[in-house]
């Protein structure tokens, strides 16, 4: 849970499933990948033959053998080595391909992620963590699977060919080469014991950061007005020093790390060069195995002090690797009845009890049926939970007790893309697009024709979109928030609910405008379930019945004339409203 309101970070995947999932992603370009595999392993072949041919020529000259036979052992090794660069190229265009095409997958799987995410999911979550996932943990699981992995496994594979070639030539002096081994094994193990919990550290301290600096950037002017500032200030302060610490951490296990590496690289060669004089002025060893495998062992340790190096970037790139396939499972507890479909609109709350995490109870079991096609409008005074009964009835949050069931379906059991077609909450936050009008408008329904889009249009009174193909957004057009509003509506029309839930969705427009859309939306949405979170009274008249919410219960529920005469709690309102009372 953050610090500062409450908010559960998305979860993180769990190595298992770190692997699993990034097998899967590989078996998705497999034939690629097997191409990419065998055109490195080709080169590390070819750029082996250079030193192999260098000590026989070498041992060709020791011997006096004739010119001819050094000339042609000189032009092999020019061969093998514009072999070696023709093959390094085909292989790293092969696997940068196969990492560009991985990289869009991973991306487009997020973001189908990010969007089947519920809302309560995501606002729990808090702004911070997403916007980190998404500007900081895909990028750098994008650049795992583009550059540090393929670069890393092409090390392994170019160390394995040289040390082959090296126990081709001479098996004693490539034992030389276990002689870094122990000192790389203890500082590798040293770091990763610590890496993984290190970098995911820094990863959720970088979300909290985020967090508190989006949170003040929004609330600048709520804090200036209550002199808050001091406090934003303090927050930002600590969230910022908790990064700092988290960054100091991992770069104190890179320092630690890399000296034990650098120490490790000096002993192999050093030891071919001594133990292979020897061997030379023994007669078991002769000059160009000596100067082969000399020249080897450097190119042993090139590849592998490379792999090494990425060692750093590849705990970074799996921890964030891990956090994006996190994602998938932020909502993987949730029960779900995949054969479950509502019968009709027919919404009913059955004993309903709803606290937020961060309050007291704001529901306290409430009943109430809401017959298929009936208009009701629920009002209140502010706090009473209006809104918090719309966003139960969509699906957002669930009761603590009680149930909410749509077409004789628990809500809470529906799937979520069920959930979706069959309810539709609107409020007053709307997002337009940075697309055309029509991009805007076929989200809610795919391959719409234009005389549905104008007939949607119309039906909210958006006389100003008269060009479907107009750019929104961006630098384009600019829509002011009742346009964006009507945007929202027409996106309503066009998806078609069961349930539709209206939350201040009217609240842009100025009364004269809100009350006629308002009874253009009826018409439209005539035969669907209809509830109205009623702000302004008018709604409510216009509704077949009110029911009335008061400190997070059901005072009332009737037509309007006869809450009226009843002369209770709406019939204040009522009056209040028109200056009566």
């Amino acid at each position: 849970m953050t610090a500062e309101h409450g908010t559960a970070e998305l979860p993180v995947a769990e190595p298992e499933q770190v692997r699993r999932a990034f097998a899967d992603l590989l078996r998705s370009e497999r034939s690629r990948v097997g191409v990419a595999v065998a055109l490195r392993v080709a080169a590390a072949g070819a750029s082996t033959a250079a030193p192999l041919l260098m000590g026989r020529m070498i041992d060709a000259l020791a011997a006096g053998e004739g010119a001819g036979d050094v000339d042609l052992l000189a032009a092999g090794m020019a061969a093998a080595i514009a072999a070696a660069v023709a093959l390094t190229w085909a292989a790293a265009y092969t696997a940068n391909r196969v990492g560009e095409r991985l990289s869009a997958r991973l991306r487009e799987r997020f973001v189908e992620r990010c969007l089947r995410l519920p809302l309560h999911t995501a606002e729990q979550a808090g702004s911070g963590d997403l916007m980190t996932r998404t500007s900081v943990d895909v990028p750098e699981s994008g650049n795992l699977i583009r550059d540090v992995l393929p670069r890393a496994a092409v090390a392994v594979l170019t160390a394995l060919v040289y040390v082959a070639a090296m126990v081709w030539v001479n098996a004693l002096l490539a034992l030389c080469m276990l002689l870094a081994v122990p000192l790389i094994a203890l500082g590798a193990r040293w770091y990763l014991r610590r890496a993984r919990a290190g970098y995911l550290r820094q990863a959720r301290t970088e979300s909290r950061s985020g967090e508190a600096l989006s949170a003040t950037a929004d609330g600048a002017r709520t804090a200036e007005l209550h002199r808050l500032a001091q406090a934003r200030n303090t927050i930002g302060d600590e969230a910022i020093a908790a990064h700092w610490s988290a960054n100091r951490y991992t770069l104190y296990l890179r320092s630690i790390y890399f000296l034990t590496l650098e120490s490790s690289y000096v002993l192999p060669a050093a030891a071919v060069l001594v133990i292979g004089g020897a061997l030379y002025f023994d007669g078991a060893a002769t000059l160009g195995e000596v100067a082969s495998c000399a020249v080897l062992s450097r190119q042993v340790m090139t590849p592998l002090n490379f792999m090494l190096m990425m060692v750093e970037r590849l705990q970074r790139g799996f921890v964030s690797f891990a956090r994006v396939e996190g994602v998938a499972a932020a909502d993987a507890g949730e029960p779900a009845d995949a054969a479950a479909t509502p019968a009709d609109g027919t919404v009913e709350l059955r004993g309903v009890h709803f606290a937020y995490p961060t309050g007291p109870e704001v529901l306290h079991g409430v009943d109430l049926v809401i017959p298929a096609g009936e208009r009701l409008a629920v009002v209140g005074p502010s706090g009473a939970g209006k809104s918090t009964i719309a966003r139960l009835v969509s699906g957002v949050d669930a009761p603590q007790r009680g149930q909410v069931l749509i077409g004789g379906v628990d809500v809470a059991l529906l799937p979520l893309d069920e959930r979706r077609r069959h309810v539709t909450l609107v409020t007053q936050e709307h997002h337009v697009f940075t697309a055309t009008l029509r991009d805007n408008l076929t989200l809610a329904k795919p391959g719409a024709t234009d005389a549905e889009l104008a007939a949607a249009l119309a039906a909210v009174g958006a006389a100003w979109a008269d060009d479907l193909d107009a750019e929104l957004g961006g630098t384009a057009k600019e829509l002011d928030p009742a346009a964006a509003q009507q945007v929202a509506l027409a996106r309503i029309v066009l998806a078609d609910p069961h349930v539709v839930i209206l939350d201040e969705a009217t609240a842009m427009l100025d009364p004269r405008a809100a009350r006629d859309t308002e009874r253009a939306l009826a018409a439209v949405l005539k035969g669907r379930t209809v509830i109205g979170i009623a702000h302004r009274l008018h709604t409510a008249h216009d509704a077949d019945r009110i029911a009335v919410v008061e400190a997070g219960s059901l005072a009332e529920l009737g037509g309007h004339d006869d809450l009226l005469r009843a002369g209770g709690s709406y019939a204040q309102l009522w009056n209040t409203w028109h200056g009566a009372g």
